[in-house]
């Protein structure tokens, strides 16, 4: 009998609190590991599961049957096979998504999401089984080889239950609600996501991954499915009347609200509490903030870089800055990062940031081009320029569709090279001492000992003979052998080691990275999940805009003229004046929509605008300013909470979405009504409308209690709260847009991290979009002729300056004189 019973948890660091769920839904048997905070994962670190499976005996197909040879190309998960004939089709062959697709041909009688399955739950009075995951999820793999292509559980699954799969990414609405219910009753949470609901969508039991059958302590999915089965029939009360407790605990605890009158925080005392939560937390010797596993958590590093910004005397400014350049360097030697062909992996299994979880989210590339392009501004170093370029060729070559969209990511698992039906993960990244010998033989000359170019890169990248990956991080022995490159000593050092030169040294690494990108080249890839997400396109375009302004590089903010239009064109109803989730590559490579196409959500909304103020403070080209106003005003009507303050994740109206829900934690992804604040305020300085001010506020002030108590969870939203107390600079260059004088001075300015400014540019057009909006710019304009930078702050402005170090100056150190508006 599944026991339920409730118990009473109190959380230092979540807003919820609810009693939960304890589902020893399965005899006495443990739930797997999971993990809560903001990094919510694919599993890695499980034991390995048992290879044995319950005997295959044949059944009948589900239902619903397709021909096996319908959208073939992309069910396999790989790039380019042939299609082959399957056994089973089933609804999801129908789907666009790479992570449906995956499960098109599982012998489960598989629903996508939508009113036919629930119809189908009520008219047969079945409970729902949810599945939620991602195309790049290793742990996803496991469960569906493991089960849903299990011809006894299908049948099981099948039989007694509606099954609804979910892509998490196409559908974060869906899978926020559930994912909650899950931290909730169990602690903790992560993909692929189990949770059984009733017909009404009123969830009950849920967990994430579930082996085939029982195995040491954790239940197999066999037998939570028959007890639940059991319950069903015979307690189905209880597991009612429980689902709907949790439920109703749950829409209190998430709860975000601003008391009447209420206003933001003290923005100093929140962001000192901030640095010192963050401090508490910090690995001092590879940096990061938790022992292991480490993720990148961008939004911590910009916290830590805006917080120097403002503080960069005391020694607390020192400390938050040391913190960043210290991760950031760390992460980017270590084998996290891609050396041989760019990009980040998703995070690392131990402290050192040496043995990845190997796929690559586009998410994570946008976030940590920008983190490493403003460690490049306010450190100097130029290491830090260069992996945020690294980072947007890895993007530029892997991850672009001919649109000017972005692929949502690479999955971490592949087939090696050497053959066999089985992938594995990091197959397509890692290296054995005996590839590099074979690769790079010759005697290098000068070198001491008679080295070779094989012995130099080893050297310098870890490389072993029996492999460099501790067998603790590899669970599954899919690296025995292997090699994760990781920068083990500094050219410097190397070079000493060998009695040669640095340059030789440098030529000779980056001649050996060439070789073998090629030999990657060779290898079968990993899958590539073609969905483009209007979100995470919305980081992509930040990340462009801004690397392209700091290096002023032409080509970078072409890319991101690009995405702009892709965006424009491919997930914008303009008749329907609604920004759409996504869309998709199609088997000939143009985009494809899906009828009816899924509507955006909050991120998407939040996401695109902070793109296209970041677009247009690169570009200075107003019509991307004029979009941004637009999808401003679309976003309040669609997600503003007028009652309590703050936006809504989805669209309130949707009856099929539970639990309304505000995001209150900046994690892989800032939470978008972080960004949002932002760009309220960013927005209110170039529009002049004072609405869009007391709405950031408004924001903010609903937000107080978590940013009072755990700043920590959103680091993304204090700097916004900051940006507030600080005020804003109005830098405004009076100049034609192309012409020297005028780019010289953009570029002063671009040097510079300045995390509390708008950028405006004013050609002398008073019938222009900022000129109409913003009347005091029209009493701006050149000095002698040539390009003109004013500086204003609570409606005072510098003396006009045309000196670009002259700006640089004002910019760091405040003006000497000002002026009236």
């Amino acid at each position: 009998m599944i026991r339920l019973a409730w118990r009473r948890s109190v959380s230092r660091n979540s807003r919820v609190e609810p009693a939960r769920l304890l589902t020893a839904a399965v005899l006495a048997a443990d739930s797997p590991p999971q993990h809560s905070g903001g990094n919510i994962r694919c599993f890695r670190h499980f034991p390995h599961p048992p290879s044995d499976r319950a005997p295959r005996h044949h059944h009948p197909q589900p239902a619903y049957h397709l021909s096996s040879i319908v959208f073939l190309s992309m069910a396999s998960g790989g790039e380019g096979t042939s299609p082959a004939p399957h056994k089973h089709s089933n609804r999801l062959a129908m789907e666009r998504s790479p992570y449906l697709l995956q499960h098109a041909h599982n012998p489960v009688d598989w629903y996508p999401w939508g009113q036919d399955a629930f119809d189908k739950a009520k008219s047969e009075d079945k409970p729902i089984f949810l599945s939620v995951g991602y195309s790049t999820c290793h742990w996803c793999h496991v469960m569906e080889r493991e089960s849903f292509e299990d011809e006894d559980i299908g049948k099981i699954l099948s039989d007694n239950f509606v099954c609804v799969k979910v892509d998490r990414e196409e559908r974060p609405d869906v899978d926020k609600v559930y994912m909650t219910f899950v931290q909730a009753t169990n602690g903790g949470g992560g993909w692929p996501m189990s949770v059984w609901l009733t017909p009404d969508l009123r969830p009950f039991i849920g967990g994430t991954y579930f082996p085939p059958v029982d195995h040491a302590r954790r239940p197999g999915l066999k037998t939570v499915l028959t007890r639940i089965m059991e319950q069903w029939q015979n307690n189905r009360p209880a597991l009612e009347s429980n689902g709907e407790r949790i439920l109703e605990a749950l829409k209190k605890g998430t709860a975000v609200a601003a008391n009447p009158g209420e206003s933001p925080p003290l923005a100093p005392a929140v962001a000192d509490r901030c640095l010192q939560q963050l401090a508490h937390s910090y690995e001092e010797e590879y940096g990061g903030f938790r022992e292991a596993p480490k993720f990148p958590t961008p939004v911590n590093l910009m916290f830590l870089m805006s917080y120097w910004s403002v503080n960069r005397s005391t020694s607390e400014g020192v400390e938050a800055l040391q913190m960043a350049l210290h991760t950031l360097r760390m992460m980017a030697l270590g084998g996290i990062h891609d050396h041989v062909a760019q990009g980040f992996h998703r995070y690392s299994t131990d402290s050192s940031w040496h043995v990845p979880h190997f796929e690559k989210m586009l998410y994570d590339q946008a976030q940590l081009a920008v983190a490493y392009i403003t460690a490049s501004q306010v450190s100097g170093e130029q290491l830090f320029a260069d992996v945020a370029k690294d980072i947007l060729l890895y993007v530029s070559r892997d991850l672009s569709d001919e649109s000017g969209g972005f692929y949502s990511a690479e999955d971490a698992d592949s087939v090696p090279a050497s053959g066999g039906p089985e992938k594995r993960e990091g197959a397509f990244c890692v290296w054995t001492a005996s590839e590099v010998r074979e690769l790079f033989p010759d005697v290098v000359e000068g070198a001491t000992g008679a080295a070779t170019q094989a012995d130099i890169f080893m050297h310098h990248y870890g490389v072993k003979e029996p492999g460099n990956v501790p067998p603790e991080q590899d669970p599954h022995g899919e690296l025995q052998g292997q090699n994760v490159l990781i920068v083990r000593y500094s050219v410097e050092l190397t070079a000493a080691r060998f009695g040669i030169g640095v340059e030789k040294v440098d030529e000779l690494l980056a001649s050996a990275r060439t070789s073998m990108a090629g030999v990657r080249e060779s290898r079968p890839r990993p899958h590539l999940d073609t969905k483009m997400l209007a979100s995470w396109n919305g980081l992509m375009l930040s990340a462009y805009a801004g690397v392209g302004a700091v290096l002023g590089d032409e080509a970078l903010l072409e890319r991101a003229v690009r995405a702009a239009g892709f965006l424009k064109e491919h997930l914008w109803d303009a008749e329907r004046q609604t920004i759409l989730r996504c869309c998709y590559r199609g088997d000939e490579m143009e985009v494809q929509q899906i009828s009816p196409p899924i509507s955006g959500f909050l991120d998407d909304y939040a996401f695109i605008i902070c793109g296209l103020l970041d677009l247009y403070e690169a570009s200075l080209q107003t019509e991307w300013l004029q979009w941004a106003e637009e999808l401003q005003l679309r976003q309040d009507v669609l997600f503003w909470d007028d009652q309590d303050g703050g936006y809504f994740c989805s669209d309130p109206t949707d009856a099929s979405i539970l639990l309304q829900l505000k995001k209150d934690q900046d994690g892989a992804e800032p939470s978008a009504n972080s960004v949002s604040a932002s760009n309220l305020l960013r927005l209110s300085h170039y529009t002049g409308r004072q609405e869009w001010l007391q709405r950031s506020q408004q924001l903010l002030a609903a937000f107080s209690d978590r940013l009072s108590r755990v700043p920590i969870a959103l680091p993304e939203m204090v700097q916004a709260l900051m940006a507030h107390h600080y005020t804003l600079k109005q830098i405004v260059i009076c100049g034609q847009r192309d012409a020297a004088d005028t780019t010289s001075l953009l570029a002063a300015v671009n040097s510079l991290f300045l995390p509390h400014k708008v950028l405006m540019l004013t050609d002398g057009d008073a019938d222009g979009f900022l000129c109409q909006r913003l009347p005091v710019l029209s009493s701006m304009s050149q000095q002698g002729g040539v390009a003109t930078a004013y500086v204003c702050q609570d409606f005072t402005c510098s003396l006009p300056v045309t000196d670009p170090q002259e700006l640089r100056r004002l910019l760091l150190d405040g003006p000497p004189e000002i002026q009236a508006e």
